[in-house]
């Protein structure tokens, strides 16, 4: 009897010996692991508790957002451009310095023409695109359109190119997905992604108007202007142009691009007169609102007064006339008692962004006809459109 227990811790030692030897060296102690047999954790080298192992059978598959953002980047980074200007400037010496600039741009047809903004490309001696594939060409500026901060430039003898899809802005709506691929701080082929933020009037880094420009919250950054704003087929509805940055070199989060009809006009201009003509009124304008209307006795409570009639200009020729009185808006000073444009063609005008879309429609040398009140006088008044020059004039309102 007194046997028994010796025997029983010699059976006990045997089996732990089996255990420590022979299962953990061939493997099968982590198969346990991965049935449920679950092994202590550790602390400082002792066991403590239990631990648990999950391991994927498979690689996840990518969700259908995840889809969406890879298809757009991947149908319109073929198109997308880096763009390198070299400029010369001196030092104090007065020593030639070349000085470099980066942007973005896209490829509009496989004969090699890119569209990029001015302001990347402005007074460069040297012009250099690089593509997705990293080649690099020399590229040429073809034409400039100041007033719109556009620029199209020219690579040749360059095989399979992949031209981008433009879609149309005039029906974007805020909320809407939209992406920006460019080269942000020289970064190449990055795409953000953001919304629609808003479709508001601005002034562009030279002071130029740039009408229902589209903000967006996609982070953008010095590098990507020039560089397409995309909706979620990739389709190009943008021009990504500025920051509002508050002083800091960076995204802030408002971002926004001249909108793709916009540029279509200005395309359009290009490929039948080789520049960019324009429509203009030649006038000085202000938009009028309800408040406005009230205090100074106006007709209708909505509308764009003339300012001032630019002299030998489209409006002048036919007959428009601008203010005489003059007023003040806090420090600014209004000319007030010119005529009262509420449409065009028929088309109510009710502020500038109305104007604007209406005078897109038309190049310079059309005819319109445009509703104004004279006082509490209603008329209609045809103008021949003029050719808008790159001037901005120094005023509260805008030259049209």
């Amino acid at each position: 009897m007194k046997l028994r227990p010796v025997l029983l811790v010699l059976v006990l030692l045997s089996g732990f010996y089996y255990l420590t030897t022979r299962v953990a060296t061939t493997g099968s102690l982590a198969r346990w692991v991965q049935h449920g047999v679950k092994p202590m954790e550790t602390e400082g080298g002792a066991i403590t508790g239990p631990l648990s192992l999950t391991t994927a059978s498979a690689a996840p598959a990518f969700d259908s957002e995840e889809q969406q953002n890879i298809a757009v980047y991947k149908k319109a980074l073929p198109s997308v451009v880096n763009i390198t200007s070299t400029a010369v400037a001196f030092n104090f010496f007065y020593g030639p310095v070349p000085q470099q600039g980066q942007g973005s741009g896209f490829i509009l047809n496989k004969d090699g023409l890119i569209l990029t903004n001015n302001h990347v490309i402005n007074n460069a001696q040297r012009v250099e695109v690089t593509l997705s594939d990293k080649h690099k060409y020399k590229a040429t500026v073809l034409t400039v359109d100041k007033g719109h901060d556009l620029a199209l430039i020219k690579i040749n003898n360059v095989p399979n190119l992949v031209p981008a899809t433009l879609a149309e802005s005039h029906s974007l709506i805020v909320g809407q997905r939209v992406y920006a691929i460019g080269n942000p701080f020289g970064l190449s082929g990055t795409m953000t992604r953001g919304i629609v933020s808003a479709i508001r009037s601005i002034r562009g880094q030279e002071g130029n108007p740039i009408e229902d420009a589209i903000q967006t919250d996609a982070a953008v950054n010095p590098g990507n202007s020039g560089g397409p704003l995309l909706n979620s087929r990739g389709e190009v509805i943008g021009i990504t142009t500025m920051i509002a940055s508050n002083g800091a070199d960076q995204s802030s989060g408002i971002g926004f691009a001249i909108p793709i009809d916009t540029a279509k006009a200005v395309l359009d201009d290009f490929a039948k007169y080789g520049r960019v003509r324009r429509p203009s009124l030649d006038i000085v304008t202000l938009p009028i609102g309800p408040d406005i209307a009230q205090q100074i006795g106006l007709p209708s409570d909505y509308g764009i007064l003339i300012e001032r009639v630019l002299p030998g200009g489209a409006a002048e020729k036919a007959g428009l006339h601008g203010g005489t009185q003059k007023m003040y808006d806090g420090n600014v000073p209004v000319m007030l008692g010119g005529d009262l444009i509420v449409a065009m063609d028929g088309q109510e005008i009710a502020s500038p962004q109305d104007l604007s879309a209406a005078m897109n429609t038309h190049r310079a040398g059309d005819t319109v006809t445009l509703t104004v009140f004279r006082g509490q006088k209603k008329l209609s008044v045809k103008v021949t459109l003029g050719d808008a020059k790159d001037t901005v004039p120094g005023s509260q309102g805008e030259q049209v």
